[in-house]
Parts: structure tokens; sequence; C-alpha cells
């Protein structure tokens, strides 16, 4: 009898094994379709060189949306246009050229942001430096008209800002310089006087900087435009400061151009020596009338046993139009798409519903996926997980867990490591951390902020492609050529893979320990101990 019970035992534990061993036929034919043909590329090359550049507001991210959900529909999944806000006007970038005319003519490396002013075709004028205090101003007020204007500072992205509230800024700068100025005066005097003698020479006060301190009234006197220097590759963002109160009767109208430093360098010095030559810009910045809608597009794959239960991947549509979003964030949104179109190639038909998001106005501040947080509270408890990916085109490599949620993911993405032996595929425990209380810098970091899981892949360049996120971080380079190819295409096949298993358990993901809350007396304290610090530090400056 003894042995017949462990002779049934062992039979029961080899079919449970079997069982387990055995590959879902779905993820079977992803990893075949997923390696013989993937398309995540095509898909790269229509959003990168069809579109290009997709700021919301944007005809090119308008053509991208309606495009998406067009692929989403051959693919036979539903699609929601989700309204996630309006911008008050919208903004087309066309090409831009320019170059230095004289001595030594050269062509010019340059860009400018969005949402900012072009040239009214082609503008040639002379280069000036811009005046420093009121007295500078004064005396080269006339030849400022038609004049580009070398300013200071380095580009970091955006414009220079002409609101009011930096106009009210400016004007203070400008009153403490011309007390500055005052006691340089007095200096120079001194130093004057002090000629053939032993006293020593004082130095001048410096003066307080602000880049394009007189730019109201340069603007007021007739200049072409401002110019900045740039490290090389050339950051361009937006108009952050003014873009959501712009209307089309406040457009900007001065040209805010970002030069090349080594370029910047070489006609500042040329300025300096009063030589003469002159540059000349073209620049076709187009704004259109709004207000605008812009939409996260939404594909959905239906669950068959919980369709009111959720696992959601995406990343974000939109893109700076300096260069053509090619990594950010195409490297995000296309694999993501081929991984829907992968599940849906395979005949995948999830237990729980799968919603491939791609989300709008990231690179405005998260609008879209905030925006989407704001208005589905009812589904915090819901979604099992949100998998974003945000991070460029490196390969997935592993995914860090929490421990409930272990054998649950060994399961789910062992077949990973059946795709490529060049990427072998890790799950590692992931340690509980404290729930964020502020969304961070990508589309999953609103989702965190509400405790829902964001758990998405370990990327890594293991073939030593030496990618740089920094070369590419809203700049020029941001192009198709960056990404790469088969780290694109095995981020497909192992995204298909990871989300269809999520989707397809009988349970939703257990957070037990995914996030740990910190208890309310701890908290308590740290805001008393803050208090106490911020009191001392009042105290202190009231001694001083």
């Amino acid at each position: 009898m003894k042995k017949q019970f462990f002779l049934f035992i062992s039979l029961l534990f080899l079919v449970q094994y079997s069982a387990q061993a055995q590959t879902d036929p779905v993820v079977e034919k992803i990893i075949e379709i997923g390696t013989t043909d993937n398309q995540s590329m095509q898909h790269l090359d229509v959003l990168s060189n069809r579109f290009g550049g997709r700021l919301i507001g944007s005809d090119a991210y308008e053509n991208a949306a309606e495009w998406a959900a067009y692929k989403f529909r051959q693919w036979g999944m539903e699609v929601e246009f989700d309204e996630a806000g309006e911008i008050p006007v919208g903004f087309n970038r066309g090409p831009w050229f320019g170059r230095m005319l004289g001595e030594d003519g050269m062509n010019l490396h340059f860009a400018t942001p969005s949402f900012t002013s072009g040239t009214k075709g082609v503008q040639r004028g002379h280069v000036l430096l811009e005046p420093k205090t009121q007295a500078e101003f004064d005396r080269m007020k006339g030849a400022l008209k038609g004049a580009w204007v070398l300013i200071s500072g380095e580009n970091k992205g955006y414009p220079i800002d002409y609101s009011e509230a930096a106009d009210i800024l400016r004007d203070s700068i400008k009153a403490e310089n011309a007390k500055i100025e005052e006691k340089n005066n007095e200096i120079r005097r001194e130093n004057w006087y002090a000629r053939g003698t032993d006293q020593p020479k004082k130095d001048l006060l410096p003066l307080k900087a602000e880049p394009a301190l007189f730019y109201k009234e340069m603007r007021e006197a007739g200049i072409l435009g401002i110019i900045q220097s740039s490290k090389t590759p050339i950051q361009a963002m937006y108009d952050r400061k003014n873009t959501m109160d712009m209307t089309f009767e406040t457009l900007p109208t001065t040209p805010d151009i970002k030069l090349d430093a080594k370029q910047y360098a070489k006609i500042k010095r040329m300025a300096e020596e009063r030589r003469y030559f002159l540059l000349e810009f073209d620049i076709r910045n187009h704004f259109k009338m709004g207000p605008i809608k812009y939409h996260n597009v939404i594909g959905i794959i239906r669950g068959t046993e919980f369709p009111d239960e959720y696992v959601i991947m995406g990343g974000h549509l939109d893109a700076y139009d300096v260069a053509t979003g090619g990594v950010d964030d195409g490297s995000g949104v296309t694999p993501t798409m081929e991984a829907a179109r992968l599940i849906m190639e395979a005949g995948g038909k999830p237990k729980r519903t799968i919603l491939v998001v791609l989300w709008a106005g990231e690179e405005f501040g998260l609008l879209g996926s905030q925006s989407w947080i704001d208005r589905n509270a009812d589904k915090y408890d819901k979604v099992s997980n949100m998998v974003n990916r945000d991070g460029g085109p490196t390969v997935p490599m592993g995914v860090s867990v929490s421990p409930a949620m272990m054998d649950d993911f060994k399961a789910i993405c062992a077949p990973i490591n059946d795709i490529n032996p060049d990427f072998p595929f890790e799950v590692t425990e992931r340690k509980s951390r404290e729930k964020p209380k502020k969304a961070w810098g990508t589309d999953s970091g609103p989702f965190a902020v509400e405790g829902i899981p964001t758990i998405g892949f370990r990327c890594e360049d293991p073939k030593g492609y030496n990618f740089s996120y920094r070369e590419i971080w809203h700049t020029e380079r941001d192009l198709y050529n960056k990404s790469i190819p088969e780290y694109q295409e095995h981020a497909a096949t192992a995204t298909a893979i990871m989300v269809y298993g999520i989707a397809n358990l009988d349970h939703l993901l257990n957070r037990e320990g995914y996030y740990v809350e910190k208890p309310v007396e701890e908290e308590s304290k740290g805001k008393k101990k803050r208090a106490k610090g911020k009191k001392k530090v009042q105290k202190d400056l009231k001694k001083k």
C-alpha cells in the first residue's frame, strides 16, 4: 500500500512538473514571430522618419496618434483616444539655416527651442554684444536696430524668459547694477588720481550677471534676435515659462538662437574686435491656432475572464522636435507597439485586459499619465502592473520583484531565456521601499504615487554599442539611427511575454511588501524634527 501511495505521489508530481514546464503555445508563437518577423524598427522608421519630432500641439503628434490607432485596429485591437488636456496654441517646426558672411564665412550650427519665433524669411544683420548697464544700452541703442545680439550664459535647452515676472526680475537686477556702477565710477576716479603713487589700484566690483538683461529694451530698439552659446550636441526643449499662457495674439516675435559654443566664441571675439561681418538666418518656426486637444492613444486587448482588471504597458508618444524622437521615446513606444502586435498575431486571449498606452505630453510634465491617474481612481486596485519603457534602446536582462511576486515572475519570465542566448535573463529580489509622495520623471511616476506596481526590465548594453542616453537626451541627436535594432527587437518579444504572462495569471500580482508605509509615529517625529530645525535657522538669522 505504501509503495502504491509513493508511486501515486511521484506520478502526481511529474504531471504537475510537466504542466509547469510546458510553455504556453501563445508564448511559443510570440517567440517564433518575434525572432523571424519582428517589426519594431519598421514602426520606429515611420514614427521618426515619416512624422519626426512629436510635440503635443503639433501636426506630427496628431499624425503619429492617428497612425498608432490605425495600426492597433489593423491588429484587431480596440482603440480609445483618451483626451488628456489641451494646449492653447500649436507649434510646427520647419527647416532652419544660418551662415556667417565676411572674411571667415562659415555655415552655422544652431537650434531654437520649440514655441519660439522664427525669422521673417532670410534675415541678415550685424553683430553686437549685449549691454550690461543702462549707460552701455544708451550708448549703443541706435546700433541695435537690425542687429543679432550675443547674450551671456549657456544654453540649457530653454529660451530666455520674456514673461512679466522675468521683466520684474530684470528690473531689480538693473537697479542693483546701477548702484554697483556708481561705486565702480568712484573706484575709477580713485584709481585715476592714484596714478604715479604707491597706492594700490582697486579692482572694480562685478556686476550681477543675467542673460539678456535689457531684453525688452533691445526688442523695442529693433534687434533681429538673440544668440546664446550652447554645448554640442545642442539641447532644445520648449518655452516652459510661457507656452501654457500663450495666445495667438501674444506669440513670441524675437528668434532665440542657441549656437555651437566654438562658433559662438569665434563670433564673440570678432564682435569684441569690432570687425565687420554679417550673420544670416532663415528659421521656419510656425504656429497654429488653438486650443488643441491632445490624447493618450490606448490599444485594448480585452480580457476573457477578468475584463475589469488590467495590465498596462506603454511609453510616451510625444518627443521634442529638434530631432525626431528616435530614442526618447521612440525606443519605448515602438517595442511596446510590437509587443501588442506579437500577442495579437500569436492568438493571445489574456484573462485580464491589456492596455497598451502611448502617453501624451510626458515632456511637458507627465500630462497624459497624470491625467489618466486623476480620472481613474476606481482602477488603482485593479491594475496588476504598469510596465513603462523610457530609458533608451538597451536590452532587457532581468527584472527585480518583491518576494510575494517571485514565483509568478520566475514562471512568467522563464521563456525569455529561450529567445536569444546572448541575453540571459534573471529574476532577482527587490527590496521593499517607501511609496513615493511625488511622481518621478517618467510616466510610471504617477502610478507609483498611488501604490500601483511599476515593475519594468533592468536593461543593459551587453554587446558594447556604447550607447549614451545623455548624448541624445533632448538634443539634435535623438534620431532613428541611435536606436539599436537587435536590442529593440528583443525588448519587444520579452515585453510581450512578460505582459501576457501577468495578464494570464489567475490572480492579480500580490502587492505585499512591494511598498512599505512609513509608520505614522515616525512620520510625526520627522515633521517635528524638521519644524525644530526650521525654528533654529530662523533664530540664527535674527541674531545675524
